[in-house]
């Protein structure tokens, strides 16, 4: 089936669910993340912590893949992953990244940009032992982003780690696996609005306070 550019063209959605005013957000970034993170909660949503971070190489050539936000606290939002991954070599170089959640059914986006730092080993171990005993195999299993020569390398991988950490045996974090914490400069709010006159009320950190700004559609 050949979709031509006049069918994707016309694609569009009108929205009308709700709006949004500086006047009505919390002061700070986290706290209006929070707010609008427990009614997508309640929405029931499907994977409502799916987002897509972006990284970029020390000469900028970007790239981008859908995480899963794994916590969030004063001081940023946290995901975990392969530090030797394509991802965690790119944020090595350059320690930027922007996130962006998108909840359809409410019409709603965040976008968040900052600074990425890893977090403390002990929460990244507390974390990687709260997973199921396959994920924690599977960290072990696949050296993340390298090229292989077929998916019976990963089996082989996961037959030898299952012979090795049998059932009752404590499996080991990967020392080159553990948590990022995306540390905001910048957070935007997008409430979809009816015309394409969308709300846009974005956070501006500027000498360590949050400046609140309208942002036209």
């Amino acid at each position: 089936m050949t979709l031509s550019n006049e069918t994707i063209q016309n694609l569009r959605q009108e929205y009308r669910s709700a709006t949004l005013s500086e006047k009505e957000v919390a002061p700070d970034p986290i706290n209006q993340f929070s707010k609008w993170f427990s009614e997508a909660l309640a929405s029931s949503l499907t994977e409502p912590n799916a987002m897509t971070l972006a990284t970029a190489t020390a000469d900028g050539k970007p790239s981008a893949r859908i995480m899963l936000l794994k916590g969030f606290e004063e001081k940023g939002f946290v995901f975990y992953t392969n530090y030797l991954s394509r991802k965690g070599q790119e944020i090595t170089k350059n320690p930027v990244a922007a996130l962006v959640f998108f909840w359809q059914e409410l019409e709603r986006q965040v976008r968040i940009e900052g600074i990425l730092e890893k977090i403390d080993e002990k929460e990244s171990e507390k974390y990687f032992h709260s997973r199921p005993r396959g994920s924690q195999i599977g960290a072990h299993a696949s050296p993340q982003s390298r090229e292989i020569s077929g998916r019976e390398v990963l089996q082989k991988n996961l037959q030898q780690l299952e012979e090795k950490y049998k059932e009752g045996v404590e499996i080991p974090k990967p020392p080159h696996w553990g948590g990022y914490i995306v540390k905001p400069t910048f957070v935007e709010f997008w409430q979809g609005g009816q015309g394409r006159l969308h709300d846009r009320i974005a956070y501006r950190l500027e000498n360590n306070n949050w400046n609140i700004i309208r942002l036209a559609p």
